[in-house]
């Protein structure tokens, strides 16, 4: 296995505008490289928050993104690895964007010398109407990804996800039959589901695999009143929460033992156990949600 490395998560408040989001982040990933950190994490929608038109307006197709241009200049010049948990690009001209007016939520991993080594955009979009009133139509905005991602580190595999993924256990049993060491799960996860369920499903998603679970979220109140739950996690394989942010903007750090990895696995080895089975027919009558 390779050597231990220290993992950062930034947990701050994005804005509605890229430029000060992006002054934030790197002075939060500047102490975070000078504390040590190989791999510097941000949360989901890191380049701002924004709703309606005006996200629209602001976002920029990815050669032209300032943010993106700014986090792979500061990973050239500190030798940091850095993942973008998400930021919101504008995918014209891409293939199969023709006539496409949503955006696309995408994660971006950079190495030591700035370069892109993986993209991945977000699959599951988070349609829902919560309890308190709350209400999302995320495919309204984004169009959905269609292709898994797990890329190389000098650690091991990452496999990327994006916030309501976690929901999606298949996703993150793929990604390590396909030997993902380590998990991302940027996120801008709600306040209520966020007590209900964050922690559960992400020290779930860790146990499951085998995998380390890097989960960095944003925190506070954005536009369009939507408040964010923070707490964002680094959990190894055995489901141990090594870190967590809490309330408020700060940097939370783990040493990470890629160790762990077949320790967890020696002593349950299910990944060894997946049998193949014929699903039951699907219910006839409608599904609760439906």
């Amino acid at each position: 296995m390779s050597a231990a490395f220290t993992a950062a998560c930034l947990q701050f408040t994005a804005g509605p505008d890229p430029e000060p989001n992006l002054d934030k982040v790197l002075g939060m990933a500047r102490q975070a490289r000078d504390a040590g950190a190989d791999l510097i994490m941000t949360p989901e929608a890191t380049n701002f928050i924004e709703s309606g038109r005006r996200r629209r307006e602001k976002a920029r197709r990815e050669a032209d993104d300032p943010f993106l241009a700014g986090m792979r200049e500061f990973a050239r010049e500190t030798g940091a690895w850095v993942l973008l948990g998400s930021l919101v690009i504008d995918p014209a001209g891409e293939p199969g964007a023709e006539g496409e007016e949503r955006l696309a939520n995408r994660s971006f991993l950079i190495d030591a010398s700035g370069g892109i080594v993986a993209r991945y955009d977000k699959i599951h979009m988070f349609d829902i109407d919560l309890p308190g009133g709350e209400s999302y139509r995320e495919s309204n905005a984004y169009r959905p990804g269609g292709s898994t991602v797990a890329a190389e580190t000098p650690w091991g595999r990452l496999g990327l996800t994006v916030c309501y993924d976690l929901r999606f256990p298949h996703l993150y049993r793929a990604l390590a039959q396909a030997g993902a060491d380590f998990l991302s799960v940027p996120s801008v996860f709600t306040v209520p589901t966020g007590r209900a369920h964050w922690h559960v499903l992400l020290r779930a998603r860790a146990i499951e695999n085998g995998c380390f679970v890097l989960a960095p979220a944003q925190w506070g109140e954005h536009a369009g009143d939507r408040k964010s739950y923070g707490h964002s996690l680094i959990v190894d394989p055995w489901g141990e929460v090594l870190a967590d942010g809490g309330e408020g903007e700060t940097i939370v750090t783990a040493k990470i033992d890629p160790d762990r990895i077949a320790e967890a696995r020696r002593m349950v080895p299910s990944l060894q156990h997946d049998r193949g089975f014929t699903p039951p027919e699907r219910a006839p009558r409608p599904l609760a949600a439906e």
